[in-house]
């Protein structure tokens, strides 16, 4: 369980340890439960990102990420596939919040 792990790093660390993570992720096969509020931590890292509603916190929706971590994390975040995945995600979190 990773809770919120990078929360209190600045951008440029952040950023490196997404992707040293990313990269363990990649080389074995583990299982992580990650807990962000952070859209884009979420989609590059996750397999699958579940979205939760506000209290009581229930799961709004999953999101399937196709090829999480398959580029380096630059690339993976401007590419127009992960827009399209960071804009679903940001809809849910809306209509979960209730906005």
């Amino acid at each position: 369980l990773l809770d919120e792990p990078f929360a209190g790093l600045d951008a440029i660390t952040r950023a490196e340890m997404q992707s040293w993570l990313a990269g363990v992720l990649n080389e074995d096969a583990h299982t992580v439960v990650l807990v962000t509020h952070d859209v884009e931590e979420a989609l590059y890292l996750a397999d699958r990102v579940a979205v939760m509603t506000a209290r009581p916190g229930t799961v709004a929706t999953q999101i399937e990420v196709p090829d999480p971590r398959g580029a380096d994390r630059a690339g993976a975040v401007t590419a127009p596939e992960f827009a399209e995945l960071r804009e679903r995600a940001l809809r849910a979190l809306a209509k979960g919040a209730g906005r």
